[in-house]
């Protein structure tokens, strides 16, 4: 089904690769402002490419990479490859040293009704739309999305650890996360990945904005290229491929916070969510984590300088009226967006996507302290979701409100870039790959 390629990625130079910390960023959806000044400090940081700023930051951009390519900042890889990209991590709580095993390749662009790479979130228009003159203005994939493909054989892997014995560099990022990077140089191995990856349907983890804008790129320069082949190098998108059999796939929660809603009232709240939640007062708001833990349709709510648990009532969950499948309906997600931001916040269903009283967030810290010098009216903590949820979404066509899911660790920015320009994403070894 999935149709991948090996790519001649552009990579820094030599001697620059040895400060490879100094040049890696995180992706443009998570990095801080007080992160973004500090590496614009360092003159050749990846942040430059994904996050340009100034008045015309995107041309900007452009010209940048011009620059860089013509002063050898970065360099193209002579020989079309499949990169190697391990990240070792350990959670809160534990000890244990954790390893997420992947590759970057090129994916073909495919539609969303072509059922070969499968969505789990809305996307917001405006990043869609940054990402797509970004990709327009630089020819440049300039981070890869997280794609996930499912394996038993881990097959995969094998060939990716052999290549892991030879890493090219490796750093510890912004998370903690020591980051170690490779490359398959051999034809047979990549074939061969390319063979198994064939036969998979792809989830899109991580990066629905940016493969969106891929998307919508690819369909504008196909329906105005009179000579459109397919084989163009705005057909393709530069993806990390994980697999979902790995256990060390992790998915973190993400926090909503409610802001800005008029006449906001806790005895009000407290009153409707009465209605269809079991509600029990929570004397230390940090054990909130704990005490929701493992229980289904189970919540924090912080308000003011209260915590509580609510529950959904077991007889509520056929209230449900929104037209989804009844697992989709039985979701964590689905019963809080229903019936605490709909019902009980009245936020309709269609407005949650680009509501301003709805934000995100993933460090229970934060939502706190935000809630007890009310910068926010209250907020509502969630558990971690499992990749069985996301595959359960993603196979029944249904879609998870947009920030649902945060796969740890997050990819960085910097190891390497994916051009589409034709004299650079074509080559002759290529007939090697057919």
């Amino acid at each position: 089904m999935a149709e991948i390629k090996p790519l001649r990625a552009w990579r820094y130079n030599e001697a620059l690769q040895k400060d490879i910390d100094k040049l890696v960023s995180p992706l443009f959806d998570v990095v801080s402002e007080s992160q973004r000044q500090a590496l614009y400090e360092e003159e050749f940081n990846s942040i430059h490419l994904s996050v340009p700023r100034g008045e015309d930051s995107i041309r900007g951009a452009a010209k940048r990479l011009i620059t860089w390519k013509n002063d050898g900042v970065i360099e193209q890889d002579d020989l079309p490859s499949i990169y190697v990209y391990y990240q070792y991590f350990t959670l809160p709580g534990s000890d244990k040293e954790r390893i997420r095993k992947g590759f970057i390749a090129n994916l073909r662009v495919y539609d969303w009704d072509e059922k070969v790479l499968l969505r789990h979130e809305n996307t917001m228009p405006y990043s869609v739309n940054d990402r797509m003159s970004i990709l327009d203005q630089t020819q440049l994939n300039v981070s890869p999305t997280h794609g996930l493909y499912t394996d038993t054989t881990h097959e995969i892997e094998k060939y990716l650890d052999d290549a892991m014995l030879e890493p090219l560099y490796e750093t510890e990022d912004y998370q903690g996360v020591r980051d170690v990077f490779g490359v398959i140089h051999d034809a047979k191995i990549i074939r061969r990945i390319m063979d198994i990856i064939a036969e998979k349907q792809i989830i899109l983890a991580d990066g629905h904005h940016r493969y969106e804008g891929s998307l919508l790129y690819q369909k504008e320069r196909a329906k105005n290229n009179p000579n459109h082949t397919g084989n163009e190098g705005y057909n393709y998108h530069l993806m990390y491929f994980t697999n979902t059999e790995s256990d060390d796939l992790r998915i973190l929660p993400t926090h909503r916070m409610v802001n800005g809603l008029e006449s906001f009232s806790k005895s009000e709240l407290l009153k409707k969510l009465d209605k269809y939640f079991f509600i029990k007062p929570i004397a230390e708001a940090p054990d909130v984590n704990e005490v929701i833990l493992g229980k289904q349709w189970a919540f924090g709510l912080l308000i003011e300088d209260e915590a509580y648990k609510v529950r959904l009532k077991p007889e509520m969950i056929n209230e449900i009226s929104w037209d989804f499948p009844q697992a989709i309906k039985e979701l964590d997600l689905t019963v809080m967006h229903y019936f605490i931001f709909e019902k009980c916040m009245g936020i309709p269903g269609k407005d949650q996507r680009g509501s301003k009283n709805l934000t995100f967030e993933r460090n229970f810290t934060k939502c706190l302290t935000s809630v007890i010098q009310r910068e926010s009216q209250c907020a509502i903590i969630t558990k971690e979701i499992s990749i069985d949820t996301v595959k359960e979404v993603c196979y029944s066509g249904y879609t998870l409100p947009q920030k649902s899911t945060y796969f740890y660790p997050k990819v960085i920015c910097g190891f390497l870039f994916g051009s589409i320009k034709e004299d650079e994403f074509n080559s002759f070894f290529d007939e090697a790959f057919q």
